[in-house]
């Protein structure tokens, strides 16, 4: 029998490190890919100590059209079949999107939609044939228009919508598929789109180790939604009582005002 293994995707820091704790001390033997190839050796030597499974390591920029292949290629090498995938990898940059860079945006649509999309559809069939389970990283981001982050908020519209819609397809095959949706976290992530937090958004913060466990409980309970944290968990019932413009308004506000 083909031995299985949880691929995570953006496993060299924050949530994506976590997640990979969580999953090898349940027992998981992981596949970790970042760019960052000294990071992910050293989470693997780490969960190796523990006891885990040793990791299969793969680095690859999920920004370039052919890590999909890479990463499948490194996968047959090793003799092994996804049972779960966690597509975790993603980024922003945080500002005005016609003053950012374009090709640095069109990056985030490369890793955060392009690469997800890539990596789940690949390997359906692996989580199909082993009755496992899709675990995609979105935002509560996804569910609000993001002035001042406009093209990371629309991104994470896409996995929220996305992973539903695999949710429905896969459902009858008995893979389980869920999307995380945190709020605030501290991480590398907000350094990376120049993001300054507050007071105003360190009140929703949770770290990343908390949000993994919470993601792995959800998705091993078959739940479609993961929203960490009781302050995240009510925006999506407010905006049905908010009128979109004026959620679109007080976003732009709080995002493109001086930092």
């Amino acid at each position: 029998m083909t031995e299985r293994v949880t691929l995570i995707t953006g496993a060299s820091a924050g949530i994506g490190t976590e997640l990979a704790r969580v999953f090898a001390s349940k027992g998981h033997r992981v596949a970790l890919v970042a760019r960052r190839a000294d990071r992910l050796e050293a989470l693997a030597a780490e969960i190796k100590a523990a006891g885990g499974a040793a990791p299969i390591v793969i680095p690859c920029d999920l920004a370039q059209p052919d890590c999909g292949d890479r990463i499948a290629e490194a996968l047959t090498a090793s003799g092994v079949e996804v049972e779960y995938l966690v597509n975790n990898a993603g980024f922003g940059v945080f500002g005005r999107a016609i003053q950012r860079d374009r090709s640095n945006q069109l990056e985030i649509i490369a890793v955060n939609i392009r690469a997800l999309t890539d990596l789940s559809l690949r390997f359906s069939d692996h989580l199909i044939r082993n009755r496992g389970g899709l675990l995609n990283v979105g935002s509560i981001a996804g569910f609000l228009p993001g002035p001042g982050m406009a093209v990371y908020y629309a991104s994470k519209a896409y996995v929220l919508s996305f992973t539903e819609a695999m949710r429905a397809e896969l459902a009858p095959h008995g893979v389980r598929v869920t999307v995380l949706c945190p709020g605030p976290v501290p991480s590398e992530f907000q350094a990376r789109a120049g993001f300054r937090p507050g007071y105003d958004s360190s009140i929703l913060n949770m770290s990343s180790a908390d949000v993994a466990q919470q993601a792995y409980s959800g998705l091993m309970a078959n739940k479609r939604a993961v929203l960490p944290g009781l302050g995240i968990k009510i925006v999506p019932f407010m905006l049905r009582l908010v009128p979109r413009s004026f959620v679109l308004g007080a976003i732009g506000r709080f995002q493109l005002r001086q930092r």
